[in-house]
């Protein structure tokens, strides 16, 4: 199925997106981890696309996104996600994040109840005053100071390498040409969520969930059982093997997984 690209004019700039799928199908939007782009979804979106209208935007400040002025916010991406639903004449979709774009998926549907079906959230952080005190006390994940020799851009690789599966090179390339491409820093995705006030936004969300586990990503998993606390309504599926880069490393389980429960959905 093809995939079409196209930018919005947004308050921003212009902000880009991939698409796939019949624009009458009910529309999905994907929104990525940091610091990626829509390119997380490219073989997700066919699968979407086949039943549904499935979008996926890059961030403001990632991939081809123009970047907010200031300080990056998960209040402010998710903001501008909206704004490009209704750029594209969407009045209410169903919302999948991973990492990072859960976070933003979830300041969506609190925000902007009345714009969201369902919400998928894949390897999502629960960012509470734990989370902010823990995560205060360690390195930049993805940050590291430019050389001239170019070891930085080997040592941006090794940091990701043992989160990401073995014989898999291609995803860490990709994952390194967009952190090399994000507006900003790399970092700037981290920070925002590190600064996300989720408990005081959780409460609003009503919307059916769907939390994703992909089981061997240390970062996310454990915060599984956090949201679903969280989130009484709702419920947890588990994808083995699973590990940060769940929507590109296993394309196939992840999309299956999505509409599954999509189809749940009234």
């Amino acid at each position: 199925m093809k995939i079409r690209r196209a930018f919005a004019d947004l308050s921003v700039g212009q902000v880009h997106y991939a698409e796939c799928g019949a624009a009458p199908a009910p529309p999905v939007l994907l929104l990525h981890q940091s610091p990626r782009s829509w390119t997380e979804y490219r073989e997700v979106l066919p699968l979407l696309g086949a039943r549904h209208r499935a979008i996926a935007m890059d961030t403001a400040g990632f991939g081809d996104s123009a970047a907010i002025d200031g300080p990056a916010s998960i209040e402010a991406w998710a903001r501008i996600a909206v704004e490009l639903l209704d750029a594209l004449g969407i009045a209410r979709a169903d919302v999948v994040g991973h990492h990072t774009g859960g976070v933003i998926a979830i300041e969506i549907a609190a925000s902007a109840p009345e714009r969201v079906r369902g919400l998928v959230l894949s390897s999502t952080p629960f960012t509470d005053a734990n989370f902010r005190r823990v995560r205060a006390g360690r390195p930049p994940i993805d940050e590291v100071a430019p050389s001239e020799d170019g070891s930085h851009l080997a040592a941006l690789w090794q940091r990701r390498q043992g989160f990401y599966p073995a014989g898999r090179p291609e995803l860490l390339e990709a994952f390194v040409r967009d952190a090399l491409k994000a507006g900003g820093s790399p970092e700037d995705g981290h920070r925002a969520v590190a600064a996300y006030r989720m408990e005081d936004s959780i409460d609003r969300v009503r919307q059916p969930v769907l939390i994703l586990r992909a089981t061997d990503d240390p970062f996310a998993s454990p915060h599984a059982a956090e949201l679903q606390h969280a989130l009484p309504q709702a419920r947890t599926v588990d994808i083995p093997v699973g590990m940060v880069p769940l929507p590109d490393q296993m394309p196939e389980a992840f999309a299956a997984a999505v509409l599954a429960f999509l189809e749940t959905l009234p």
